[in-house]
Formats: C-alpha cells, sequence, structure tokens
C-alpha cells in the first residue's frame, strides 16, 4: 500500500498529540490550524488569558507515555504537583483536603506551555507538516478532498485526506460537516456561569501561597481558584452567574467585590492588578455538549472537544481528549493486529485497508461515547461540590470514611476522585462502580446504626426493667442484623 495521508484540522492540544501518533505509525500528516503559530512569542496572546489552566493527571501521562516515555518525562518538568485542594473560607482560615490517602498528586501545567512542547513534537516528527493561518472550510468526507483557506493571501486550496482528523474544539466545523452525512444526534448546553482570570504575581520571588495544592475560594453559588504556575506565579480564575458578573459595572466594583468575597485573595493579588485584569481580561462561557457517532465510515473521525467538550471542574477535559487519541491508536493497532499475518510484527497503521480502518473507527465510537458521556457529566456535578460541598460537614465526613476504607481495602474501596484522576478505568465503568459502592456504603452504615441502635436498647431495657423476654427479642434482632451487616462488610465491590 502506498503513501497515506491524515489530515488534521485544529493544533490545539489534541490535535499536535494526534499528528505525533500519527507520524509514529507511518502516515503523512498535514495538521491545518487557524491561527498563527503560537510558539512565536507575538502570539502568546493568543492562549494567555483565554483558557484556564491546566491540570493533567494519569490519563493524560498514559497517552504520553505510550507515544514516548521521554515527552512524558519533559512534560513533567513542566508541572507543578498539586497534592490537594486549600480550601480558603471567609474568615481567612484554610483547611488542606489531600486529593489521595497514598500521596498521588494531580499537576498544574500550563496551556501555552503545553501546547509548545507538542507542536516542537510534532514538527519533528517524520511526515508532518504544520501549516498555521490555514482555515478549514469544507470536505467531501467520501472522496477525502479538503478545502483549505489561506488565511494570509486569502488563497482557496484542496488537498486530498485518506482520513480526516477534527481536533477543532467545541465549535468543530468537521462535526459540522459530519453531522447530515451519520444523522448526528447533537446536545449543547451553556450554563449559566462564566469566568475570568486574573494573575497572582510572586512575592519576593518566591510563589504567594502553598505551591503544592489548587486553592480554592468556595463561596456556594460562586468560587474563585487559583492554580500554581513553574514561575511562581498563579493563575486565579473566577466562576459565577453571569448575573453577578453583569452587576459589576467599574474597577471599584469588582474591588468591593473581591474585598467581601476573597479579603485574602484581594491582598495577594492587589487592589490595582484586580481592577485592571478584570477590565482588560475576557470573560469566558462555560458549555458542554454530547455527540454520537464520532466518525463517519472509515473517512473521518472528531476528539476531543470537537466530540465532547465540558466544563472544566473535574481537570479532566485535556486528559480525556488525550485518552481518546491513545484509545484510537489502541483499537487501530488492534484491528491491525487481528488481520496480518503471525510473521508480521508491523505496528504501522498505514498498513490498515480501507475496510479495517472502517473497522476501527466504528470501534471507537462505539467504545468511547459512553466514557465522555459520563466525564461530561460528572464535571459539571463537580462544580456543585467545588463552590459549596467541600465546606459541608456531610462531605467531609464521606470524604473521611471513603479515605479510612479506601486504605483499608484499597482495591475494593476507592474514591471517586481517585478513579477519575489516578487511573484509567473507563469513566463510564467508574460512574457504576462510584455509584454501586456508594450504595454498599450507605446499607452498611444503615445496618450498622440499627444494629447499634437495638444494641443500645438492649442495654438500656435490662438496666430499666429486667425484663427477659423482651431483652432476649431484641438481642436475637440484633444477632441478625449484625450478620447481615458482617456480610456486607465483606462484600467485595468490582468493576
Amino acid at each position: 500500500m502506498g503513501e497515506r495521508t491524515v489530515v488534521i484540522v485544529g493544533g490545539g492540544l489534541v490535535g499536535s498529540l494526534s499528528a505525533c501518533y500519527f507520524a509514529k505509525r507511518g502516515w503523512s500528516v498535514i495538521l491545518f490550524e487557524k491561527r498563527p503559530d503560537v510558539r512565536l512569542p507575538e502570539n502568546t496572546d493568543l492562549v494567555e488569558h483565554r483558557s484556564i489552566n491546566l491540570a493533567i493527571s494519569e490519563r493524560g501521562f498514559s497517552a504520553l507515555r505510550r507515544l514516548d516515555a521521554d515527552l512524558e518525562k519533559r512534560v513533567k518538568q513542566a508541572v507543578v504537583p498539586m497534592n490537594g485542594r486549600m480550601v480558603h473560607t471567609l474568615d481567612g482560615s484554610q483547611m488542606s483536603q489531600a486529593y489521595d490517602v497514598f500521596g498521588k498528586h494531580i499537576n498544574s501545567v500550563g496551556r501555552s506551555a503545553l501546547i509548545q512542547l507538542l507542536l516542537d513534537e510534532a514538527e519533528t516528527s517524520p511526515g508532518v507538516s504544520l501549516r498555521f493561518c490555514h482555515e478549514f472550510v469544507s470536505a467531501d468526507l467520501d472522496s477525502g478532498a479538503v478545502t483549505i483557506a489561506n488565511l494570509e493571501n486569502k488563497g482557496i486550496a484542496t488537498v486530498h485526506a485518506d482520513l480526516i482528523v477534527g481536533a477543532d474544539g467545541a465549535h468543530s466545523k468537521v462535526r459540522r460537516q459530519m453531522m447530515p452525512r451519520t444523522m448526528m444526534n447533537y446536545s449543547q448546553t451553556y450554563i449559566e456561569h462564566g469566568y475570568c482570570e486574573f494573575a497572582m504575581a510572586p512575592r519576593d520571588g518566591e510563589f504567594a501561597m502553598d505551591p503544592n495544592h489548587l486553592h480554592i475560594w468556595p463561596r456556594g453559588s460562586f468560587m474563585l481558584i487559583a492554580l500554581p504556575n513553574p514561575d511562581k506565579s498563579f493563575t486565579c480564575t473566577l466562576f459565577m452567574p453571569w448575573s453577578r458578573f453583569d452587576a459589576i459595572k467599574t474597577g471599584d466594583d469588582i474591588v468591593a467585590f473581591f474585598r467581601s468575597n476573597f479579603p485574602d485573595a484581594l491582598q495577594l493579588i492587589g487592589e490595582a492588578a484586580v481592577r485592571f485584569e478584570y477590565t482588560a481580561n475576557p470573560k469566558g462561557s462555560l458549555m458542554y455538549l454530547k455527540c454520537t457517532p464520532y466518525t463517519y465510515k472509515g473517512k473521518a473521525v472528531i476528539l476531543g472537544d470537537a466530540a465532547h467538550a465540558m466544563v472544566p471542574f473535574y481537570g479532566q477535559g485535556m486528559n480525556c481528549g488525550f485518552e481518546d487519541v491513545e484509545s484510537l491508536d489502541r483499537i487501530m493497532l488492534d484491528v491491525l493486529n487481528r488481520n496480518r499475518a503471525q510473521d508480521d510484527s508491523s505496528n504501522r497503521t498505514v498498513l490498515l485497508t480501507d475496510d479495517q480502518l472502517a473497522t476501527a473507527l466504528s470501534e471507537y465510537s462505539a467504545s468511547r461515547t459512553e466514557d465522555a458521556s459520563a466525564i461530561v457529566d460528572l464535571a459539571l456535578e463537580n462544580y456543585v461540590e467545588m463552590r459549596a460541598k467541600v465546606v459541608s460537614y456531610t462531605y467531609l465526613l464521606r470524604k473521611h470514611l471513603e479515605g479510612f476504607l479506601h486504605r483499608m481495602f484499597p482495591r475494593s474501596i476507592i474514591p471517586l476522585y481517585t478513579m477519575v484522576s489516578f487511573t484509567s478505568i473507563p469513566y463510564s465503568t467508574v460512574v457504576r462502580r462510584w455509584q454501586r459502592q456508594t450504595d454498599w456504603i450507605q446499607r452498611s452504615i444503615k445496618a450498622a446504626a440499627i444494629a447499634l441502635s437495638i444494641g443500645a436498647g438492649v442495654i438500656f431495657i435490662r438496666a430499666m426493667r429486667g425484663n427477659a423476654s423482651t431483652a432476649h427479642f431484641i438481642t436475637r434482632v440484633a444477632r441478625l442484623l449484625s450478620r447481615q451487616t458482617s456480610t456486607a462488610t465483606t462484600t467485595t465491590i468490582t468493576a
């Protein structure tokens, strides 16, 4: 089979990682990106202040590791570990909440630095052509004819693709081309909250706060968060309803808002900086989307936000997008292995026939949509946890109980956050396991509470009445419940 070309639309994180993977598997890669090259100093503002800081965890590292262990090491050198949340209360006190009882952590990484690293990796991969200031216009998905507009010279060109990869974000044009051909089910929802970024500069050359935490100022219906950067600054992001943004008209208004709700953060950022950044930085909207299928025959596939944009509150958007790339690569290799001769050890997915490629893409879409839908829902639910529940006694009791049980039974009881951030358990399996685990814990607590109540009743009756027959009956019931509780406790929870 001769040379085959994959056209990747979108040069962000998922698109650039995809280019590296396809190049490794023998494809000729053309990546088109509408924006100028963000690696050039004059273009850094295209990324800064327009996107929320990133947290990379096991799923993201797994995709990097599979591509190149050295690339994973280089990315880890550019991150700042975050061992847990640091919750800032209104009175200025702080409470550390570890992410994992065994010390596992997530990692803060700047979007700009990571994009630059991945673009450098793609550019040095054999057979990769990066074309900036080129906008996707349309595609004939069946023939593979892709129409591209050169935004610098206003020219229009058509290139041929054996495979089209849409990694062009939540407002994907590739997805739009696929929708009528695939009878795609699609939903998009904007939430009633937006965001604005602020920078917290270093103090005397050092971090202004503990750098090994994700800092949260939860205030019920809104919150401020801060993630550390390698230059010892923090990127702070204010999330709140649009009605609150609309009520802030002047620089004095935003300072007064911070003084009332985040007084310690105001002191660390500075009043002048809060005024300037609130006025200068854009206010971003938050939305999530779901769609299915992700593929069209053996001709096109969408990855990352193009397939499943989510709100940023689980720190899984990029990790899920990277996992998309890894999952697609695994399935393409699996189809290749099922159809090749026993003495053929090639891992070049470029050798897939058209029918085999169609099979691989179909299997990818079938396996991935449920997982992506699950994390989209989890991300939305986690917003409520971050802005409100992290200071509730019920949440803290549950967190400590799960941590204790996880330490005692590390394979049987795994907290939800641990499964999402520190394993590669499929997201849909995580949700099902979490639901069973929650039900088991609740039933066990209820059974234990009933047993304790009856036990206390036995003691009371013996002390106050000395009624032997009644005490004997209650004791028998208590023993029966105790056996049921013991049985529930020893039940192994499986995925």
